[in-house]
């Protein structure tokens, strides 16, 4: 399997797993001038900004006991739409690279394995009697591993300062 078909498959896992953590990789990770797209709509510091808060915030929000299921049609849905968006932006940084439904069906396809796999993997440790956070804390380092994976071990390279929104950093 190709190389840049591995990393088109690990991103679409991670946005089954935590489905704002895809995309948020491959902006964190996208160069400022960045003309490829969809690549360049990640690009900004607003998009980087918007997308690693967003990524934060469902790290926390999963833990929640009122968290919708990500087996409900819509967060299947939502999730296949994200791994579809982060294979997309990620192969259009690659030159040359196949048309845009190529790598919306990878990470589309792959988000499902990621979202099946971890909900398998979090109820089988709650049907084992243990709690739940110490399961969702191992799945947020395994998403967060796969997507460092993903962009090409870029991170944090690219992640500084100089990225992010102005209000951000001061």
């Amino acid at each position: 399997m190709p190389k840049g078909v591995t990393r088109l498959i690990l991103v679409g896992v991670v946005a089954g797993l935590r489905s704002q953590l895809g995309t948020a990789a491959v902006a964190l990770t996208t160069d400022p001038g960045e003309r490829a797209r969809p690549a360049n709509l990640f690009a900004g510091v607003w998009a980087k900004g918007i997308t690693a808060t967003a990524a934060l915030g469902e790290l926390v929000g999963d833990k929640l006991p009122k968290t919708p299921s990500r087996l409900s049609p819509s967060g299947i849905t939502s999730r296949m739409a994200f791994g579809a968006l982060a294979a997309v932006a990620l192969a259009s940084r690659e030159p040359g690279g196949a048309p845009p439904a190529v790598p919306a069906t990878i990470g589309a396809a792959a988000s499902l394995a990621g979202t099946f796999g971890g909900a398998y993997w979090r109820r089988t440790v709650a049907d084992a009697g243990r709690p739940d956070w110490p399961a969702a804390l191992a799945e947020d380092a395994t998403a967060l591993l796969l997507a460092y994976a993903a962009v090409g071990h870029q991170w944090p390279r690219r992640v500084g300062p100089a990225n992010l929104p102005i209000g951000l950093v001061r």
